[in-house]
């Protein structure tokens, strides 16, 4: 058997499981198969949007197309080449008389051939989490479709996760080379995706609200912009640094976070710079909520991890598990998670010191995004990390009741492995006490998917398109006396 999306799932069954430990595998793969499933780019596409009359309709809004002189497609982010795709189908379809095209920027792993494009719609392929000069050519043309536009011009602009990598326009008095020294610094110093997220919004032309600055001081043409979310809170400004919606951080929060974490010294001088002019000059601020540049400006969330979740949670209830969405705000240090988590299933799992008797299937969904402060060399990323924390906390604990935990990053790829995440349940737990392996050195030289390809225990789905907060699933089988 094998299923739609992880492509080693016959691995992961293996023969030397029981039958309930079978059975807690492929359920907890089948609900990460749902989740994906309910947040596909085309089916949120599908489900927002339609074409009827020549009149686009979004969610309760309608806008005649008629009454727009051109089309143009803008954006960028891990899901937005399915989501170009489908609205481009959705335009065919519907028999779109009003003139289309654009270019969107996308991940490299997703490029299919040399060929690979859209009918109308561009395809720049651009690298993530570390921006590239081809994300940069990319963006500079969608300014410059903004600089040609006129007041009777509809844009419509993609937006998902990774667009914040993917969409890199630096401010003047910043190279490229520049900004991915601030991201690297960034990425390996256990800044929250907030913090480096509110820090690249103000060393960008485009993030933080200023396409759409650029926008009204060009053309002030109507602009539509369609967001699938993979913040924690679906808050639009912190989505791809959110280049159309108001920026609700400033200069000084930017600079606090470099002090935070005592990057002062060790970013480029040109970007400090930068964020001290800002601070000291108001005008520079990005756009906030109160200015007019968002007057025609229409902002639609089509997608979040809560469809994600929805899927899974729907599932669980057919196969009889009684389930609990007990987070929906995973956050901090990867490696400290995991001895929260066992702390969250253990009041669970059946206990004969316990004056209650939990249920017999009990299924804890959460989701959210951890960080990992690099420390070692190894491969791996956040769930991989959490994981592996998990078993290292958990090897010399008694546990009676069969679980399975599964950690994932929906975009198919996390951290520096091939993985989107992992598997882990009591037969692991077994493997690691009978073999004596050392997960704490793993750990240690943050090196997760090194034991998880040992164990083989990863999960492997290949860029999947899809990019929302991360999921968490944990499936509980107690014993009854």
């Amino acid at each position: 058997m094998s299923l739609l999306w992880v492509k080693n799932y016959d691995e992961l069954i293996s023969d030397d499981l029981d039958e309930q430990e079978k059975y807690l595998r492929k359920t907890g793969l089948k609900a990460l198969e749902k989740a994906l499933e309910a947040v596909k780019p085309s089916n949120l596409i599908k489900k927002a949007v339609r074409l009827k009359n020549q009149t686009l309709i979004i969610e309760d809004d309608s806008y005649a197309l008629q009454d727009f002189h051109n089309i143009y497609i803008i954006g960028g982010g891990k899901a937005t080449k399915e989501m170009a795709k489908t609205l481009e189908t959705i335009f065919i379809e519907g028999d779109l008389q009003t003139p289309y095209n654009g270019i969107i920027n996308i991940p490299e792993k997703q490029r299919q051939n040399k060929e690979d494009n859209g009918n109308k719609i561009q395809y720049n392929y651009a690298t993530h989490p570390i921006p590239n000069k081809n994300g940069v050519k990319g963006v500079q043309k969608m300014m410059e479709i903004i600089e040609n536009s006129n007041h009777e011009d509809l844009i419509v602009c993609l937006i998902s996760g990774g667009g914040s990598a993917l969409l890199p326009l630096p401010k003047p008095g910043l190279s490229l080379k520049e900004l991915k020294k601030v991201n690297n610094l960034l990425l390996a110093s256990g800044a929250s995706i907030h913090e480096i997220n509110t820090i690249r919004k103000h060393l960008s032309s485009f993030k933080g609200g200023n396409l759409v600055k650029k926008l009204h001081n060009s053309s002030n043409a109507t602009l539509i912009s369609l967001i699938i979310s993979d913040v924690v809170g679906d808050n639009l400004d912190a989505i791809a640094s959110g280049p159309t919606v108001p920026d609700l951080t400033t200069f000084e929060d930017a600079i606090k976070i470099i002090y935070k974490y005592n990057l002062n010294d060790e970013i480029p001088t040109s970007a400090s710079d930068l964020l001290e002019e800002g601070l000291e000059n108001p005008s520079l601020e990005n756009p906030k909520p109160d200015d007019t540049s968002f007057n025609k400006v229409h902002n639609y969330l089509i997608g979040s991890v809560k469809s994600a979740v929805e899927g899974s949670i729907n599932f669980l209830k057919k196969e009889n598990f009684y389930t609990n969405y007990f987070s929906n705000t995973i956050s901090g240090e990867a490696k400290e998670y995991g001895r929260i988590l066992y702390e969250v299933m253990k009041y669970n799992m059946s206990d004969d010191g316990k004056d209650r008797e939990p249920k017999e299937k009990i299924a804890l969904i959460g989701s959210g995004e951890l960080t990992v402060t690099l420390k070692g060399d190894g491969k791996g990323g956040r769930n991989q990390e959490m994981l592996l924390s998990f078993l290292d906390y958990i090897r010399d604990k008694e546990i009676k009741s069969n679980f399975v935990v599964v950690a994932a990053n929906l975009d198919g790829i996390e951290g520096n492995s091939e993985a989107m995440g992992a598997l882990i349940d009591k037969n692991l737990k077994k493997r690691i006490q009978k073999e004596d392996i050392d997960t704490g050195k793993y750990l240690y030289n943050n090196n997760s998917n090194g034991f998880f390809k040992r164990a083989s225990n990863e999960i492997i789905t290949g860029p999947t398109g899809i990019n929302v907060n991360d999921i968490l699933i944990a499936l509980i089988y107690n014993t009854r006396n």
